[in-house]
């Protein structure tokens, strides 16, 4: 809607006059038949299957015969699988674009959004977007969203943290909150908050490389885009490979952040404390099962995300662009449900991390995962999601208004 305004707003009031859209849409129907012309090769006043599937490949996009006739039925109004030009103009006319390449492209970039985790699929991002750099800009914005936006609610991460370690010790979260507040004071709530920005730069270049890598040997010779399962298996592989190479910091993240006063004077001293007193495996502790974790919050964060974004499509077939609350809310809940599936799996990490004081620590994933079970049930595996899910809105909020102001000073595009 915003593009259409700004398209046929010619004095830029804030409102359309009839004068002002009739223009608009004499021009734009001028645009749409030149665009219809050039996919139309052989000139017979109509756009087929084949047609459809050259002009995508042109774009760089490769779509097999059934998409190219799923995408035809849903211009096609006589049923011929043949797309006349009027068919074309009443499909696209109010949509301001006259690039199909257009047509799909705002389902693609959501790492403006950071509620904390590092475990979803990267984004996909076009040649033309690695040519131009439009790729690197794109991951400082939402570096810098998810610094800012973790800054903002530490205090509820600390919580989640605290519970899941000390859950067992507090009857509620209220209790824990001033217990945390008593020991540390409000500057306490930040404890582990710089090791976790800290941690957002080599984590986002890692994981970037290494799915770049992994869709070129998923792909091989072949042209056409990755499906959902590629996507997946990629994404999965570049996660457990950044998170591999950073995994110390997350240790660090989890021993600083339940750290009491003056028990270290910052992350060096914390770092030397654990070699000396632990050695070099404690710093990977937690390891597998936040590796096994990575799985399920990966798969179940694009599953959710793509069947949104596929209801979305099914239910509007007029090419309409999707509003940013609609995108921040898919992204948003698929996040959510992936955390939800995997959050066993954290709160094991998250105990595996933290010191153990009852002599050497001879602890396993399923000795910590049959402790829990048997002292403390199902609600066990859950501790801390409460304020999990608390700052999931605040998170969301922030980094996506961090985002646009970091993405317009760069001078981000994404086609």
């Amino acid at each position: 809607m915003e593009k259409f305004l700004e398209l046929s707003d010619a004095t830029k009031s804030g409102s359309i006059t009839l004068a002002e859209f009739i223009h608009y849409v004499k021009e734009h129907e001028k645009s749409l038949r030149l665009s219809f012309s050039n996919i139309d090769k052989n000139k017979d006043g109509k756009i087929d299957q084949y047609e459809l599937i050259r002009a995508f490949q042109e774009l760089g996009i490769e779509i097999d015969d059934a998409e190219a006739i799923k995408l035809l039925k849903r211009m096609d109004k006589d049923g011929s699988l043949e797309i006349s030009f009027e068919e074309w103009r009443d499909f696209l006319l109010y949509c301001p674009f006259t690039d199909l390449h257009d047509l799909i492209k705002y389902w693609r970039h959501s790492t403006c959004i950071d509620i904390g985790e590092d475990m979803n699929v990267p984004d996909d991002f076009t040649q033309a977007e690695m040519i131009t750099g439009m790729w690197w800009r794109h991951l400082v914005s939402g570096g810098v969203a998810g610094a800012v936006s973790r800054t903002f609610t530490a205090p509820l991460d600390r919580l989640k943290v605290f519970l899941q370690v000390y859950g067992n010790q507090h009857s509620n979260i209220t209790t824990c909150f001033k217990s945390m507040l008593k020991e540390g004071g409000k500057r306490g709530m930040w404890r582990g908050n710089g090791i976790n920005v800290l941690k957002i730069a080599p984590e986002s270049a890692f994981k970037f490389m290494a799915y770049e890598q992994a869709k070129r040997l998923i792909r091989g010779s072949r042209t056409k885009d990755l499906t959902i399962f590629e996507r997946f298996m990629a994404g999965s592989l570049a996660g457990g490979f950044s998170q591999s190479l950073i995994y110390p910091l997350e240790v660090l993240k989890t021993r600083l952040a339940i750290r009491k006063s003056n028990q270290y004077n910052g992350i060096f001293d914390c770092i030397q404390k654990m070699y000396y007193r632990e050695g070099i495996r404690s710093f990977y502790r937690g390891y597998v099962p936040n590796l096994l974790g990575i799985l399920p919050y990966a798969g179940i964060d694009l599953a959710v995300y793509e069947t949104l974004k596929n209801n979305y499509i099914a239910s509007h077939n007029n090419g309409e662009k999707p509003g940013m609350p609609l995108l921040l809310a898919c992204g948003t809940v698929s996040s959510t449900c992936g955390q939800v599936c995997s959050y066993p799996l954290a709160l094991v990490r998250t105990r595996l991390q933290a010191p153990y004081l009852e002599g050497p620590d001879t602890r396993t994933m399923m000795s910590v995962f049959r402790e829990i079970w048997v002292k403390e049930g199902m609600v066990g595996l859950y501790r801390g999601i409460t304020p999990n899910f608390m700052k999931v809105a605040p998170a969301v909020s922030i980094s996506y208004v961090v985002y646009e102001r970091c993405r317009e000073a760069l001078g981000v595009t994404m086609s």
